[in-house]
């Protein structure tokens, strides 16, 4: 780890400490809605509610790992053993969310015993998979989660799996400049294609090598996808805007080093619409808002995080007041699409944005 990586990341944790942390003014807006300082602490953010919810939820999904280190176990996630990289490495992300590394920090273990488990689960070519085959998806999640140890550590180990990990993803972009669910440069959709993008973002950001053509061509990708009303399609060319997916796209643009202009603006225009409790029953279902809602607003609160200002001073109460009042009362975890351990894990980095742990939430995109 370089001088410069922990100097930013010795300086980006003392002004998370809640208890310390100096209060500023909310962002100024500019001209095209997007805050000029979208990263500026907020007094109002942390609440005794929102803080027992992480409590809770945090000492909930520590309860849930596996032996082995995993989380995700079971035929729920399509596995009748073992676990699942891409949940396993969310729940650890929910972990250093609340300021953890391996061995460090009340869930240091669970860090530690989670990077384990998805070592294990590098392969000879860079896909981090429990098995021969897999999906993208657990691969991109588990990249982000070695970049991000690695940022914050230095270790050589995760160094090796992750600079494996980076180059798997950069030989898997197809040709329109995207990723699909295996590792093979075939088709591609916007879901998937956040997943890899972030990945890489944060490798960048760590010191790892990213290059900036395949960024540039998942920027253009990405602008394929855009629909007349601002929102992002699934594929290029492939049906309507939804809320999931949209909010992948303006996340995806936000991870590639794009910060201003139509895209960015329309995007969050489009995704206002669907600010928590604002949007119900018929209109919500259609809008995709709870076919994928942790995965949905996972990404659209990082986008509002990004864009600062007015989007994330109304979007990120919003989404905490909904999510503290989903949390299931007799054990402190949340139930979703894909388990309790993913739902859990999504909630709580969401839950936590505002500690500003994860190194990947600040700074630039890989291509910039």
């Amino acid at each position: 780890m370089t001088v410069s990586l922990r100097v930013s990341w010795l300086l980006a944790l003392a002004m998370t400490l809640p208890a310390r942390v100096a209060l500023a003014q909310a962002p100024k807006t500019g001209d095209a809605g997007l805050s000029d300082k979208p990263n500026a602490v907020r007094g109002d953010e942390i609440t005794p509610r929102q803080q027992a919810a992480v409590e809770r939820g945090l000492a909930y999904l520590a309860g849930r790992q596996a032996r082995n280190g995993s989380f995700g176990m079971g035929a729920a996630y399509g596995r009748a053993e073992g676990g699942h990289p891409g949940i396993t490495a969310l729940a650890g992300l929910a972990f250093m969310s609340a300021g953890n590394l391996p061995g460090r920090g009340k869930y240091g273990d669970n860090v530690a015993k989670a990077l384990r488990f998805i070592l294990s689960c590098s392969q000879q070519s860079g896909f981090i998979s429990q098995a021969t085959s897999g999906e993208m998806y657990s691969h991109g999640f588990a990249t982000l989660f070695l970049a991000e140890i690695y940022g914050m550590t230095g270790d050589d180990e995760v160094r090796e799996k992750l600079v494996r990990a980076v180059q798997l993803i950069q030989k898997t972009q197809n040709k329109e400049g995207g990723w699909r669910y295996q590792p093979v440069p075939a088709d591609a959709d916007i879901s998937i294609t956040i997943c890899q993008v972030m990945a890489l973002r944060a490798a960048r950001d760590a010191g790892i090598k990213v290059s900036k053509d395949v960024i540039d061509d998942a920027i253009k990708y990405v602008k394929t996808c855009r629909c007349p009303d601002g929102g992002f399609s699934y594929t290029a060319g492939g049906g309507g805007s939804a809320f999931p997916r949209s909010a992948a796209g303006v996340a995806t643009l936000y991870y590639a080093g794009i910060f201003e202009g139509d895209d960015i603006t329309r995007g969050l225009k489009y995704l206002r619409q669907f600010i928590p409790g604002k949007v119900k029953g018929g209109a919500a279902a259609a809008a995709g808002v709870g076919g994928h809602y942790f995965y949905g607003h996972y990404y659209a609160v990082q986008a509002m995080f990004l864009a600062g200002g007015e989007y994330w001073q109304e979007w990120y109460p919003a989404i905490r007041e909904e999510l503290i009042q989903k949390q299931v009362a007799n054990t402190g975890g949340w139930s979703g699409e894909a388990g309790e351990d993913y739902a859990t894990a999504m909630a709580l980095i969401i839950l936590q944005m505002p500690n500003r742990y994860l190194p990947v939430f600040h700074g630039k995109g890989p291509g910039s």
